[in-house]
Order: C-alpha cells, then structure tokens, then sequence
C-alpha cells in the first residue's frame, strides 16, 4: 500500500479520508489497536519513528495518521520519510497538514514528501456538489427543501463539508419527515454560518464582487447583528489586516489568527487597505449621527468597498 499526503482548504474531508481508509484497511476489530493517529506538534521525531517501526498488534496490518507533519524540520522530515522505502504492504501511513498550514506545491517540503507519499489535495466543495449533498442529507430524512433554501444554505456553507453535515443535521431535527425546509428555516437555524462571517466578506472585498458582498452584510444583519457591529467587526477586521502586513500585532486577542491574517493581508496593498480603513469609519460616523437608515448605510458601504476594489484590478 503507498503513503499519502493529505492537503488542502478542507480539514473536515481530511479527517474523514483519513478514517475511511483506516476502516478499509484494517478489520472492525484491529481499528482500536492498529490505527494510530499522531499530532506531529506533540511528538518528537524518535517518537514516531520508534512507532513507525514498531510490530503490529493482533494482526498483520497498521494504519497510522501523522497531523501537521509540516511541523518538523527538514532533515528530520527526511528521516522519517527514508522508512517508508521501500513501501510495506501491511502499513499505511497518512501524512497530513491543516488548512493553515497549506504548503505551496514549490516548496522543499511539499517536493520532499510527495516523492515517498502520494499527494491527494482536499478542496472546498462546488456550489452544485453543496446543492446536491443538502437534498441527499434531507431526503434520507424524508425531508423537502425549497430551491431558494438549497441556494441560500449552499451559500452560507461555502463548500465546507463538516459545515454541510452540521446544518443539514440541524435543519432534520428541526423538521419531521414530509415536511419542507423553507427560506426562514434556513435563516433561523444556520444564519450567520461561515461565509458570511467577517473573513469571507475581506475576501469577497477584494474580488470586487459587489453582489455578494451586499448579500454578505444582509445575511449578517438577517442574523441579528446591528449595522454598528458590522462596521464595527469589519474595522477591528480591516486594521488587523493592515497591522499583520506591517509586522505588527492584530487588534484584540487575534494572535492565533495570524497565519490567516497574514494569508489574506497579501491581496492588499497598504494604500488599499487605508482607504478601506477610512471608508468604514465614515460609514461608522455616519450611523452614529443617524444619518442614513443602516441597512442603506450599509449598502453605499458595500458598493464603495467592492466597487473600488473592482476598478483596482
């Protein structure tokens, strides 16, 4: 059996691959014993190699799952890569990195691990492949779901899978077989989900897609937020961006945030992100003194934002 090398945008279908292939690989009764997940954070190299190297217990075959094997340096990576040549037919092993963690596919490391393991990238989901598992996940349980619902909840999951399994969960407990799922079941039960939280609006910002983000910061007030939080969050938001580009601290507790600041910092300049800064802070001015209604406040902020970003590209 080859190694893997798990990667990508989606942490939840890693964690699944990972047990799918352990279930396959190894009888019901061996899976307690003979699959072996190790976080390479908290394992020293000898560590693991004196487990790689180690018999199998009550069996013939092994199933380990080494997390964030990015974490190690270079040379020990090439150590604990030499014990996979030549490939045993009784072990599988499965590296594999968290979303944050991606490696670019041109870095030592990626080039050095896909020569032993095979790599296998984990993307987000497709709009229509999200629209499609909703009513799969509904219709087991004899549940409907109405064509805008299906739209609407693809969108707020946003093509993560262990975000697909949760709602629809949600959505079944909420409704009984022969029942239908309907726009306001979906507001009520998952709004707010993750692509409309503040990191997908910064990220949609900068496309220039002007229609989503309108739709974004609806759905945020759909869920409850004021138009004061939303400036509000969009600003901490904003300025943490500039500050983590400029080497510096985000806003607040953000630090274990950093990694993904810094990644989404990159499609900024600074010019641009200062005028982002001050453009949300003259929206903020403006619904303080009451000036304009805030869902219109909120609007012109949107189209400022996204049609300025548009112009730049």
């Amino acid at each position: 059996m080859p190694s893997y090398y798990f990667f990508g945008t989606e942490d939840y279908r890693i964690a699944e691959a990972e047990k799918f292939i352990a279930r396959q690989f190894l009888p019901d009764r061996q899976l307690i014993t003979n699959y072996r997940k190790i976080d390479g954070k908290k394992t020293s190299c000898a560590d693991l190699i004196t487990e790689l190297s180690s018999l199998p217990m009550l069996g013939e075959r092994q199933v380990f799952a080494i997390t964030s094997f990015q974490s190690y340096p270079p040379k020990e990576i090439e150590r604990i890569l030499r014990l996979l040549t030549p490939a045993q037919p009784d072990r599988v092993v499965i590296f594999s990195s968290p979303s944050s963690k991606t490696p670019k596919k041109n870095s030592g490391f990626f080039t050095a691990v896909t020569k032993v393991a095979e790599p296998v990238e984990f993307r987000r989901l497709s709009q229509r492949e999200v629209e499609s598992l909703i009513r799969r996940n509904l219709e087991k349980e004899g549940i409907h779901i109405e064509p805008q619902a299906v739209t609407l909840l693809a969108e707020l999951i946003a093509g993560n899978r262990g975000a697909l399994e949760a709602e629809t969960s949600k959505l079944a407990n909420y409704r009984q077989a022969g029942e239908t799922v309907s726009v306001e079941d979906v507001r009520q039960i998952a709004s707010g989900y993750e692509v409309f939280n503040i990191f997908q609006v910064a990220d949609v910002v900068v496309t220039g897609n002007t229609r989503k983000v309108l739709q974004m910061i609806e759905s945020l007030l759909a869920a409850g937020n004021s138009a004061s939080t939303v400036t509000s969050l969009m600003l901490q938001h904003f300025i943490s961006l500039y500050l983590v580009k400029n080497g510096k601290k985000p806003l607040g507790r953000r630090g274990f945030l950093i990694p993904k600041l810094t990644e989404q910092a990159t499609k900024y300049d600074n010019s641009r992100l200062e005028e982002i800064i001050v453009d949300i802070a003259d929206t903020e001015a403006e619904l303080r003194k009451g000036r304009l209604k805030p869902e219109m406040a909120l609007e012109i902020l949107a189209l400022t934002l996204a049609g300025e970003s548009s112009e730049g590209r």
